[in-house]
């Protein structure tokens, strides 16, 4: 903390949420939020210039993609569940629910690749497939940053370094994987239920 002697001094893992790590963290959101829109636009761009069928291949199924979003929104469940768990003082509630939602997010990836496997194009069959398979890879790569986020929070929570108190990381890895669910959310709406809307 910043003490009158040295008013210069950073905080080193402070406990309020208006600290450095808390705000490089909203920034990480609104860069990749923005990556994002930059993507889906030239989805939604390529569909009103396409003049044929779009997508070319039939809209995609839902058959995997739909019970793969329940899974993915009830990790975001289990993650706040863990959170208000830290900041009631209940470690092993931040242990366990850390730990469901990693194995969702584990689930949920694992689900995504068995969809992968069974398309009918490739990310080089043509612009569409590029689209698709650029939009929800990059989307599975942010799920995956958010396991390692997850697994780092639950060792620090192991060793007892998290507290009522003292729980900011946890906040953080919790904004990072409600924003990756809120995303989804949005690129499903996009690549699955818009196209049978046209």
């Amino acid at each position: 903390m910043a003490t009158a002697a040295n008013p210069y001094e950073l905080p080193i893992n402070p406990g309020r949420q208006a600290s450095p790590g808390w705000w490089v963290m909203v920034l990480v959101i609104a860069t990749e939020a923005m990556l994002f829109a930059y993507l889906l636009f030239s989805y939604y761009y390529l569909a009103s210039m396409s003049r044929g069928a779009f997508p070319p291949d039939g809209v995609p199924r839902l058959g995997l993609a739909a019970p793969n979003t329940v899974i993915l929104l009830a990790s975001s469940g289990t993650m706040s569940w863990a959170e208000r768990g830290i900041g009631a003082g209940d470690e092993r509630r931040l242990r366990l629910g850390m730990l469901l939602t990693l194995v969702l997010g584990i689930v949920f990836l694992s689900i995504q690749g068995i969809e992968y496997s069974r398309k009918p194009f490739t990310l080089a069959t043509n612009a569409y497939g590029s689209l698709f398979f650029t939009i929800t890879g990059f989307h599975g790569a942010h799920v995956l940053v958010g396991l390692v986020m997850n697994i780092v929070v639950q060792v620090w929570a192991w060793r007892g370094w998290l507290t009522r108190e003292r729980h900011l990381p946890v906040t953080c890895a919790a904004m990072y994987w409600h924003f990756v669910d809120a995303v989804w959310i949005v690129v499903f709406a996009s690549l699955y239920i818009t196209p049978r809307l046209s």
